[in-house]
């Protein structure tokens, strides 16, 4: 791999490519029947042409084939299989090889960029800060026997989920897992997921994450989270930090009755905004190392993985499936989720080189725009980010200010006194 970080332009992907794939993968070889020396079509290559076709926006197993059968391969040469081998392979393979190849991208590209523009400040005491959310995926065609027999909305005609973390420093997904069950409950892959991060970091996630246990086990394996709250939770206060007018901050227990209550206390936020009221918890139970304001900005965050979903279903056509096969359909969904890796990047690079935040890049116009500029021009990031303001690909996004108030520091008492006490934890079922 070369020492120098390769431009992140989507023309020289193959290089790209070439540079990640030197741990060519070791797997059994699928050969084409006839007569001669039968061909070997090596992983590596299919993988490539996975990849490459997905980007040119050739949603199909026989564009893979094209793809393959229609240049050289380093020095594999030019390949010659035919189209039932591809589709067997593509059926028969593990996709754990192509979430490999999505993993060391995703490390190379972390290593790369310590933050994006603009999200350089963002939460100094933790380790790293990311976004936990999932998203399901489209439904099987109804071409196979066993999925014509099954009625609409039957949870076998999905493709399963995605649990996700985004990493909101880079803006970049951080780690992706595929589960086969379309409806299987949020919870039971966060952990995993919140596993692949680093300790001392804070995660932020929806109501659907929501549960005592879920809470307690961030807490003691060293996690700091942000969760809107859940109403007709019951709850006993502790303390108030502090209070005013309808904003309060403070202390409290989750559980009021013995037989649902949580084992450490968590920081409850309340204000009201133009006529609605709003709630965080926390377990950031310092007001000085994160105001009520930051926490209100910080949950708005999380929408940001919502943003980098629809990149990856809508503007790269995932909703599309190949296939009524799940192994093949995992393979399309690693292909596409390595380009949107790579969007991503690019649009890191482009604010970078415009000087400007990453939030004024747009997403959906440099998919648009970028493959085109990669053909015309020896630079196109460079064009982009040069040509961007005049043609409004880089403009001030219109979002709705987050808005929350900030209680001067003496509305605050003398600091609680740590460590905080706990207690015995009892999770209801529902749990």
């Amino acid at each position: 791999m070369p020492s120098s970080s390769p431009r992140l332009d989507l023309a020289d992907l193959e290089a790209r490519l070439l540079a990640l794939m030197v741990r060519v993968l070791v797997d059994p070889p699928v050969t084409e029947r006839g007569r001669g020396r039968p061909q070997v079509l090596p992983g590596v290559v299919l993988w490539a042409a996975l990849t490459i076709g997905i980007l040119k926006g050739q949603m199909s197993q026989v564009a893979v084939w094209r793809v393959i059968t229609d240049r050289f391969w380093w020095d594999h040469g030019q390949i010659r299989v035919s189209k039932e081998a591809v589709y067997h392979r593509l059926n028969n393979t593990d996709a754990a090889e192509m979430a490999g190849f999505f993993a060391d991208m995703t490390a190379l590209l972390l290593a790369e960029r310590p933050a994006a523009p603009g999200y350089e400040d963002l939460v100094h005491f933790a380790t790293g800060v990311y976004g936990l959310d999932e998203s399901t995926l489209p439904k099987l065609a109804k071409r196979l026997p066993a999925l014509k027999a099954l009625p609409n909305g039957d949870p076998g005609l999905l493709a399963g989920k995605i649990t996700a973390t985004f990493d909101l420093r880079r803006h970049l997904f951080h780690s992706i897992l595929i589960h086969e069950k379309g409806n299987q409950n949020e919870r039971v892959a966060a952990r995993e997921a919140v596993a692949t991060v680093p300790v001392g970091s804070l995660v932020l996630f929806d109501l659907g994450y929501f549960g005592f246990a879920w809470f307690d086990d961030l807490e003691d394996a060293g996690y700091f989270y942000i969760s809107r709250f859940r109403e007709k939770i019951s709850y006993e206060t502790m303390t108030v930090l502090a209070e005013h007018g309808t904003t309060r901050d403070s202390l409290i227990w989750l559980g009021k009755y013995r037989a649902d209550r949580a084992n450490h206390p968590v920081r409850l936020i309340e204000f009201t905004v133009k006529g609605e009221l709003r709630r965080y918890i926390t377990n950031v139970r310092e007001p000085a190392k994160l105001s009520i304001r930051q926490v209100a900005e910080l949950y708005a965050l999380r929408w940001k993985i919502e943003r980098a979903f629809n990149l990856v279903k809508t503007d790269l056509q995932l909703s599309a499936l190949w296939s009524s096969k799940k192994a093949v359909c995992h393979h399309q969904i690693w292909g596409v989720l390595l380009i949107a890796q790579l969007i991503l990047a690019a649009r890191a690079e482009v604010a970078e080189r415009a000087d400007c935040p990453l939030d004024w890049v747009s997403v959906a116009l440099l998919v648009q725009y970028l493959p085109q500029y990669a053909l015309d021009y020896d630079d196109p990031i460079g064009h982009f980010a040069e040509m961007g303001r005049f043609l409004g690909f880089i403009r001030p996004p219109r979002h709705i200010e987050i808005e929350g108030p900030d209680l001067p520091s003496d509305a605050y008492g003398p600091p609680v006194p740590t460590p905080y006490p706990t207690r015995a934890e009892r999770y209801s079922g529902k749990q």
